[in-house]
């Protein structure tokens, strides 16, 4: 099982959010530059976490964005389930696939099985799990932003 970058990318914007203070607002600049992500792909992003509800976000000249629940309620298997547009594991999972055997073969059910324990495990996990270690998160975060900030002079 792969995801896509848009799953990860989500993922990776709800941890850094949970790794900050809530009374403070972050934004897609910022978030850009830790990561060294395209910030058109983030903007879509945070667009889409802000239509499922997990990110606040507010307009105007101060604005931003911050978490709109708490880490310990953002389940990752429901992030998954809503940020990957598929999960054809192969081609029989299609309704139209051209594989000659997939109305014999069992492999079909083994992956599907794969697929749902994959799932479950991540059902078993929030983003708060992903930030106990947040004063380390937050010092990673904060060299990023001063490496960027020290390549901009340059």
């Amino acid at each position: 099982m792969r995801l896509t970058s848009y799953s990860d990318y989500s993922l990776r914007v709800l941890i850094y959010l949970a790794s900050h203070d809530q009374s403070k607002l972050s934004n897609i600049k910022e978030i850009s530059e830790v990561y060294q992500l395209s910030k058109n792909h983030l903007m879509k992003i945070v667009h889409n976490l802000g239509k499922l509800g997990y990110i606040e976000t507010i307009r105007g000249r101060n604005g931003g964005f911050r978490l709109a629940k708490p880490p310990a309620e953002i389940n990752v298997g429901e992030i998954v389930r809503k940020t990957e547009e598929d999960f054809y594991l192969v081609e029989c999972f299609k309704d139209h696939g051209n594989c000659i055997i997939s109305p014999v073969c069992s492999l079909k059910f083994v992956l599907n099985d794969a697929l749902d324990a994959f799932l479950q495990v991540l059902d078993q996990y929030t983003i708060a799990d992903f930030i106990e270690n947040k004063m380390m998160l937050k010092a990673y975060f904060d060299s990023a932003k001063q490496h960027d900030e020290g390549t901009d002079s340059l």
